[in-house]
């Protein structure tokens, strides 16, 4: 399934080539932290897929990482979404992506849940996302 997104503007895009094990359904976990509650984040992977993204314009990218600094949450400077957030670990790029940015997903494809990562040690962390991130990232140049 070719998944397409963007930010409101369509400064950010991405497509999403999900490839998943079992059955068609997107895992669309609210992250409980404050900066995913106040943007409305709403994430999810594919481990074994591919995204490619691109950015219009990079100069109206703002890229945004706080507590352990190992995530860039990707905000459109112009529309003030957050579309996707990468982490490089072990300098592989990994990436999840904001179901709330999807263009055309069914909603009866999300199972929603919520996610608390309180008292995740860095390591932890890391290696959580190594294993459920999507792994294949490529940022793509132009429109």
């Amino acid at each position: 399934m070719l998944i397409h997104g963007a930010c409101h503007c369509r400064n950010i895009r991405f497509e999403l080539d999900w490839r998943p094990e079992a059955p068609l359904e997107i895992p669309a976990r609210a992250c409980g932290c404050s900066f995913c509650r106040k943007h409305g984040g709403v994430w999810t992977s594919c481990p074994g897929g591919t995204l490619s993204v691109r950015i219009a314009d990079p100069a109206r990218l703002s890229r945004y990482a706080f507590g352990t600094r190992t995530a860039d949450f990707h905000v459109c400077a112009s529309c003030g979404a957050v579309p996707l957030v990468t982490s490089t670990i072990a300098g592989r790029l990994y990436a999840v992506v904001n179901v709330n940015a999807f263009e055309n997903v069914a909603p009866a494809l999300l199972k929603r849940s919520s996610a608390d990562f309180d008292g995740e040690d860095e390591a932890g962390r890391l290696a959580r996302r190594a294993r459920g991130w999507i792994a294949d990232v490529r940022f793509v140049e132009g429109e």
